[in-house]
Formats: C-alpha cells, structure tokens, sequence
C-alpha cells in the first residue's frame, strides 16, 4: 500500500506540471491583451480633464493652422478678421467636445479667457529692440503676433469646466497653436 499511494504523489506531481505548461500560453496571452491599445484607450476614459486638453490642443492647431499669415497687420487692427477665423473654426469642435461624452455622464463646458489670453501675451511676447517679432495682442482669448506685417496666431486661452458623475472640474488652459521652431 506504501507504493500505491507514493504513485499516487507522483501522478499528482506530473499532472500538476503538465497543467501548468498547458496554462503558460494562455497566462502569457493574458499579459500581452492587458497591453492592447483598446485597453489602453479604455483607460482614457479615466481622466476627463486630460482628454479635453488633448483634444482642446489638437482642435487649436487645426483651427489655427491655415490662418497663420494669412491676414495683414496694421498695428493690431488687422488682428480682428485673424482672430475672428481662428474663432469660427474652433467653435464647432468646442461644440463636439460639449457633447461627446454626454451619454457617458461627462459634459465638458468651453468659453475663452481674454484676461489669460493677456497675461500669456504679456508673459510670452518679448518686449524692447532686440526681439525678432513684433508686436501682440489679445483679443476675445486669442494671441496674435505681428511676423513680417502680418498676423500669427500664438495661443487661444480657454476656461475648460468637466462635470461627470464624480465631480466637476475647473481649469484654464492656454493652449499655444505654434511650435517653438517658427
């Protein structure tokens, strides 16, 4: 009887081995679907607030983009039609991101910021003799610079309010629509 139950102990060890190489595929493929970019999208979801600033700078650089020295400069009179473009292209995306998650429980609330436009512009655009731009201004949450006689769009200021089931956030982003290399 000693044999038969030390086989025993033996056929249970073996088992045991065989079931864990059969299970280490299934645990390694497991692990790579845990790094799966939809599960990484998924996670998104997660902070509300760094998904509208994502989108908030992507929709400022696309609504910025053709409007770079497009428009004269005339000691910041010219800046309006500048500011006005840049202004009717990013509203429909302000719109899209207000309604995007609305189904989910996140609603997420866009205004412009003229007196953070200001202090940026007043941060950012260098003054005195040496400086290789010209003038800015800010008008209705967006920073126009004078380049060569006419307007850059620098920056557009936003007032950015997420409200989801856990709470509400308030932040103001400026978000810059050129790159330090122009």
């Amino acid at each position: 009887m000693v044999r038969v139950s030390r086989d025993r102990g033996q056929l249970v060890l073996v088992a045991a081995a065989a079931l864990a190489v059969a299970l280490a595929p299934v645990v390694l493929a497991y692990l790579q679907l845990g790094y799966h970019a939809d599960v990484a999208a998924s996670a998104d979801h997660a902070d509300p607030a760094a998904n509208a600033d994502r989108y908030l700078e992507r929709a400022v650089h696309e609504a910025a983009a053709d409007v770079q020295g497009e428009y004269a400069w005339s000691h910041g009179v010219e800046t309006g039609p500048a500011v006005d473009r840049v202004r009717e292209r990013l509203d429909p995306k302000r719109g899209r991101i207000a309604d995007a998650r609305v189904t989910a429980g996140t609603v997420t609330r866009t205004r412009y910021n003229d007196s953070a436009a200001r202090a940026w512009a007043s941060d950012r655009c260098p003054r005195g003799p040496n400086r290789q731009f010209g003038d800015c201004d800010a008008r209705r949450g967006v920073v126009v610079q004078e380049r060569a006689g006419r307007a850059h769009v620098l920056a557009v200021a936003l007032d950015v309010t997420v409200t989801t089931e856990r709470g509400r956030i308030e932040m103001t982003l400026v978000v810059e629509a050129v790159d330090g290399s122009e």
